[in-house]
């Protein structure tokens, strides 16, 4: 008690004293609960001194952690949304929602919804991209819905193409806008885009750009998109019947496009106001070929994650991946402020994750399909809790202790 004392009386701030109290009286009542203790000091601790040295958020393995995860519950979302409420549409297990991910010497810090939305306090942050940008965007709007407990401080608006969703009390909005080629294209529908033949102006991003441009935050993704087998490169209008196009590799116009864009944000982004996030590939799980399952199989029925370290899909296309990454490397070349955040490693590992048949289905299932639920089961995007919500802790990770 007597070094307690002279502890206390080294330090002069009352709040000091005030916080201290607080900690000891957690310690007090909760007995010999080391684990709470830990929480309170170490959360604290890493809010300060948070370093990404020597530290690659990239590579590690997933841990189940039936304890600190999930981070919400799928019913308690007010923004979810039926593409990812698996447990709504019939899954029975939950085990996906309980994987934490732990990267190799070192961890992620604790999510704060209220630190996070200071960061972006008077700002404005648009995910631009597809579905799977769309199934990120909800994944963050999920994990700070509690940190905003009363409803009308929180609204999301749908204005076409751009959705918007505001936080009042921060004057932050962090938005979603439908870009699934990033350049124009005959499916930039946000409802009706399952177009058979993908037309694209491979040359023209204005229209889409001028929704997004004056953003404080962008954070982009477009992959899946692309592996359409045969896609059409268009110069010219839709409407012109001069109009002069091309088929081409899907590298090559992956890259065609990526140089449109960065070329626009090269020539019009505000590089003091504005930072960018590019999101890596998100892998599907379609072929089960690819981690021992019989030829045919694929995600449907997974529930644990695969476990072999290093392991990567065939369908995954590095190409792309490749291509993407040169690309933002000349944007950084040139002076851009922009992060490539590579999930794909990660998420190759989660064949679990994904919502298979338990989503809504915009088309009805035929009898057919509902006697031989693996060809319909989709293994592209995530359920939530799950996935994507290691890739926004991830991205949250880059906000507040790098920007």
């Amino acid at each position: 008690m007597e070094k307690l004392q002279r502890l206390f009386h080294g330090y002069r701030s009352i709040g000091f004293m005030l916080v201290m109290g607080v900690i000891m009286g957690v310690v007090y009542f909760c007995g010999d609960n080391s684990g709470i203790r830990f929480d309170v000091i170490g959360e604290a601790k890493m809010a300060d001194d948070y370093s990404f040295e020597g530290c690659d958020l990239f590579n590690g393995s997933w841990v189940y952690d039936n304890k600190s995860r999930p981070l919400y519950r799928e019913k308690e979302c007010s923004f979810m949304a039926d593409d990812y409420a698996c447990q709504e549409f019939g899954r029975k297990d939950s085990e996906y929602q309980f994987w934490r991910w732990q990267p190799h010497g070192c961890d992620l810090p604790r999510f704060n919804g209220t630190a996070l939305l200071e960061k972006l306090r008077d700002k404005r942050a648009v995910f631009v991209g597809d579905s799977l940008g769309k199934n990120h965007w909800i994944s963050l709007l999920c994990l700070i819905d509690s940190w905003i407990p009363e409803p009308s401080h929180k609204v999301a608006e749908w204005h076409g193409s751009l959705i918007t969703f505001r936080a009042s009390e921060f004057n932050a909005s962090i938005d979603f806008y439908w870009e699934p080629l990033l350049v124009e294209s005959n499916c930039d529908d946000p409802v009706h885009h399952r177009v058979h033949d993908r037309i694209m102006k491979i040359e023209s991003i204005e229209r889409h750009a001028k929704q997004w441009i004056d953003a404080d935050m962008l954070i982009f993704d477009s992959y899946t998109w692309w592996l359409e087998p045969n896609m059409t490169l268009l110069w010219g209008s839709f409407e012109n019947p001069n109009r002069t196009s091309i088929e081409s590799g899907r590298v090559r116009r992956y890259e065609m496009a990526l140089k449109t864009w960065s070329n626009w944000l090269d020539t019009h982004l505000n590089r003091t106001k504005t930072k960018m996030f590019f999101i890596s590939l998100s892998p599907d799980h379609k072929e089960g070929g690819d981690w021992g399952k019989p030829m045919g199989e694929n995600c449907f029925n997974e529930t644990e994650p695969i476990m072999e370290q290093g392991y990567w899909g065939k369908g995954t296309d590095t190409d792309l991946m490749r291509t993407a990454q040169s690309i933002v490397q000349d944007l950084e070349k040139k002076g851009l402020e922009i992060e490539l955040l590579n999930i794909t490693q990660l998420s190759q590992y989660r064949k679990d994750g994904h919502p298979s048949i338990y989503k809504r289905h915009w088309v009805p299932p035929t009898e057919s399909e509902l006697a031989n639920p693996i060809p319909y089961s989709d293994c592209t995007h995530w359920c939530l809790p799950g996935v994507p919500d290691v890739w926004n802790e991830i991205l949250y990770t880059y906000i507040r202790y790098k920007l």
